[in-house]
């Protein structure tokens, strides 16, 4: 989890959201004329988090199914006499429950937009270095055919950045205002209750919402969903690296910065915690948004024991996730790509990955069926000598004596046959660019 994160979320932080709530609610029936004059400032006065006992709050919790239930009792004996009676005025547990989630997670997924911003940066770099580094791409984690480590992180960054787009887009319209009272119906205040709802969200800088949402869980589900997406999109690059940095493979390893750690037994290996941890992560979010969809539908007007189980998963998922991008801010910032391990993973096969250009290209200059056995010779001899492909082909005397060396080189050049990785990579830029915009 986020230390960061975890040091802002505390019981403290939770009954001060609570406090913002009940005071925004004041000063918008107050302007309404729904509370006395001078409500709001009497609140604001007396009711302040370092005000409650946050033991007996949490001891007393268990009694009425929620801490709002301890939290309006303290705050109203916090209350001159006179007060009292308006404050949590046409409110119920759920409108401030709810509505404090809210406050307490917003700075924390605007952090992990900002880190999600920095890992855009890093890949942009990373594309821009690497636009030319030929290395295999794997399919079915067998060799198949060169790509780019370029294009590579371009496909990283662009299911990264959907990602955000979809945790930008709770962010700016889906982390909504609850406020309904007892039944969801504004009960008390007929022709106000909806505008003042309206009103204090915009106090509270949170969104509008056409009617409370007691027991429409759709803004909790769409922003577990997202945290859930961009877990799947860092945990996607964090094995990927993980797979690369193997010991017999090469091409990548962690950054210090990322923790990358030793063995207790084996002083030999280099582990890459980095990715583990981000793996770990997600193994954590992917089962806690689970659970807020178990808890999705919940009956008539106030859900019985549904909207209870929701609190911790959602704290908890957003906290592992901005850890999880921490951690990945720096794995892509500081990767180690070994460029020349991704040329040597290239001759594996001995060019067998190139058997078809290379049939088809020595076919122009000597018989097919020619081609085609001196190809397959070739590419058994550079295996097994672990020598470049091209080269042993032209040891072959008709090879040699029938085409321009260089030519061959080239059309057997990695580079050559790694698709539109060049264009992936413009267009993908283009877009990370656009979003910065």
């Amino acid at each position: 989890m986020s230390a960061t994160g975890l040091a802002a979320c505390t019981p403290l932080a939770f009954v001060d959201a609570m406090c913002r709530f009940e005071l925004g609610l004041a000063r918008v029936q107050e302007r309404a004329g729904a509370v006395p004059a001078g409500t709001a400032d009497t609140i604001a006065q007396h009711v302040r988090a370092d005000a409650f006992d946050i033991d007996a709050l949490a001891a007393d919790s268990g009694d009425g199914g929620n801490v709002a239930i301890p939290f309006v009792k303290q705050a109203k004996a916090l209350l001159p006499a006179a007060t009292r009676a308006w404050f949590h005025h046409a409110a119920t547990s759920q409108d401030v429950l709810d509505s404090a989630l809210m406050l307490v997670l917003q700075p924390r997924i605007a952090r992990c937009l900002t880190l999600l911003a920095q890992c855009r940066d890093a890949e942009l770099a990373l594309m821009k270095r690497h636009a030319d580094t030929p290395m295999i791409g794997r399919t079915l984690l067998q060799q198949a055919l060169p790509i780019t480590f370029g294009a590579k992180v371009a496909h990283w960054a662009w299911g990264l950045a959907r990602a955000e787009q979809r945790l930008a887009e709770v962010y700016q319209r889906g982390l909504c205002v609850q406020y309904g009272g007892p039944v969801g119906a504004h009960t008390g205040l007929a022709a106000t209750g909806p505008d003042l709802m309206d009103a204090l969200a915009d106090e509270l800088g949170l969104a509008r919402t056409p009617l409370p949402w007691h027991t429409d869980r759709q803004p909790v589900l769409a922003l577990a969903d997202a945290l859930g997406a961009v877990a799947v999109a860092a945990e996607k690059i964090a094995l990927d690296v993980a797979l690369m940095a193997q010991t017999e493979i090469g091409e990548l390893s962690e950054p210090a910065a990322t923790g990358a750690g030793g063995s207790s037994s084996m002083p030999h290996k280099r582990n890459p915690i980095g990715c583990a941890r981000i793996r770990a992560a997600a193994r954590a979010i992917h089962a806690q948004v689970s659970l807020v969809h178990n808890a999705g539908a919940q009956p008539l007007e106030r859900g019985l024991g549904e909207w209870h189980a929701e609190w911790a998963p959602l704290v908890d998922t957003t906290l592992y996730l901005e850890g999880s991008l921490d951690t990945l801010q720096a794995l892509l910032a500081g990767v180690e790509v070994h460029a020349e391990a991704m040329r040597r993973n290239l001759n594996t096969t001995g060019g067998a990955i190139l058997a078809k250009p290379a049939i088809e290209w020595l076919a122009q200059h000597i018989e097919r069926e020619r081609a085609t056995e001196r190809v397959h010779e070739a590419h058994r001899i550079a295996a097994r000598e672990q020598r470049e492909f091209a080269d042993v082909l032209l040891d072959a005397p008709e090879i040699h004596s029938a085409v321009d060396a260089e030519q061959l080189r080239q059309a057997l050049a990695p580079l050559a046959h790694v698709g539109a990785s060049a264009r992936q990579i413009d267009r993908v830029r283009a877009a990370l660019q656009a979003m910065d915009a």
